[in-house]
């Protein structure tokens, strides 16, 4: 299974409604939500009030990246919200099985999320409790950034350990990913592809998407 995820951090904020309905209309199969509170990255997005609204006018699942301190606080509110699956920073999670697990009882799926530097090593003892890893491609609290090449590696690494210990976990890249380099990154062992400024920066959501298909 392979998935796109269209970034709406890219999307033009005053025309919001329309642009989440002509990407998802073009073929976007999830859509991905970025919330940033101005502590854990030096921007700030929206919370769960947006989001709900949001989920109204959507008919996709939304894939929400929680670039927050204390994200246990907010867990329940955004799963309320519309999260159909909520990302959280290994580097903000000081307890990380106690979050996941939060996550699921609240009846959402449950990612961990790890920056460019951060080693796989850190999700040794919860990849049994995961449902996704996210792997940043960038470093997360801006769009638009260039792709980090190293992060082809980890991925790889991170598809050797599932097929290792047998598990089924979806691996996830966000960051830079455009028609250029899908393909590459999809042989890497990726299987959803957040794209936000390769989608919204077209002029055809609905050709931009089809070609992202086609080369993974």
């Amino acid at each position: 299974m392979k998935l796109i995820a269209a970034s709406i951090l890219s999307a033009d904020f005053s025309r919001l409604k329309d642009e989440i309905q002509a990407v998802e209309s073009a073929g976007a199969d999830w859509l991905h939500m970025d919330i940033m509170d101005g502590h854990f990255v030096p921007n700030i997005t929206f919370g769960p009030p947006v989001l709900e609204k949001l989920k109204k006018i959507s008919t996709k699942p939304f894939d929400v990246h929680l670039m927050i301190q204390n994200a246990d606080c907010y867990l329940e509110s955004f799963v309320k919200a519309g999260a159909d699956l909520i990302s959280v920073q290994v580097e903000a999670c000081p307890h990380l099985h106690r979050t996941l697990g939060q996550i699921k009882k609240l009846g959402a799926k449950a990612a961990a999320v790890l920056n460019p530097h951060t080693p796989l090593s850190c999700l040794e003892y919860v990849l049994a409790d995961l449902d996704m890893v996210l792997l940043m491609s960038v470093n997360p609290g801006f769009g638009g950034q260039s792709f980090i090449p190293s992060a082809l590696e980890k991925a790889k690494k991170l598809k050797a350990w599932r097929e290792e210990k047998k598990l089924n976990f979806l691996i996830e890249m966000d960051g830079g990913i455009k028609t250029q380099n899908i393909a590459e990154i999809s042989k890497a062992g990726v299987d959803v592809f957040v794209v936000g400024s390769g989608i919204f920066e077209t002029a055809n959501y609905s050709a931009t998407i089809s070609e992202l298909k086609k080369k993974i």
